[in-house]
């Protein structure tokens, strides 16, 4: 015996300790393990189903996102134009109503400067008239026979008086 070559009866008996191996596999093993596989094949195909599913909706989810965006970026748009355009009217009513009440304000104004200029002529008027009596009173009290010494003498009474008038303000 050889320890390359078998003789013939260990050949055979290996075939035959081979076959009955091959069949109970054949028998009990390979049907578990087909199942198996196949069980596992569809686990595979079951799961990149899913996956395709969920990467659908997922776009389909990115695509609602982006449209609540847009729409959240057209309302945003809307109501700064609404806020713009109350801003604006907020403004034109201050305005027209600062521009009433410069108007108020300035007729209350003129009205104030009018009535104290009618005041003031009004006592002008009044120091006048007694500057005049004052110095017709001297006048007529003395008598004076040269046009010159008259002339020199109303002044000085009009000095007189009108300095009376400024001590008295």
């Amino acid at each position: 015996m050889s320890l390359l070559l078998p003789d013939a009866g260990l050949l055979f008996w290996m075939l035959v300790a081979f076959g009955i191996v091959f069949l109970v596999l054949y028998k009990y093993g390979f049907p578990v393990i087909l199942s198996m596989i196949e069980k596992r094949s569809r686990f595979i195909d079951d799961a990149l189903r899913n996956a395709h599913e969920a990467n659908e909706k997922l776009a389909g989810i990115e695509r609602q996102g982006e449209e609540i965006v847009m729409a959240a970026q057209e309302e945003q748009a809307r109501i700064l134009r609404e806020a713009s355009a109350a801003r604006e009217q907020v403004m034109k009513e201050a305005r027209k109503r600062a521009e009433d009440e410069a108007e108020r304000i300035i007729a209350e104004a003129r009205r104030k400067i009018s009535h104290e200029r009618d005041e003031m002529l009004s006592g002008m008027r009044n120091d006048v008239a007694e500057l005049s009596l004052a110095i017709a009173e001297k006048i007529v009290g003395k008598e004076l026979s040269a046009d010159g010494a008259q002339q020199e003498y109303i002044d000085k009474l009009l000095n007189e008086e009108l300095d009376k008038v400024k001590e008295k303000k």
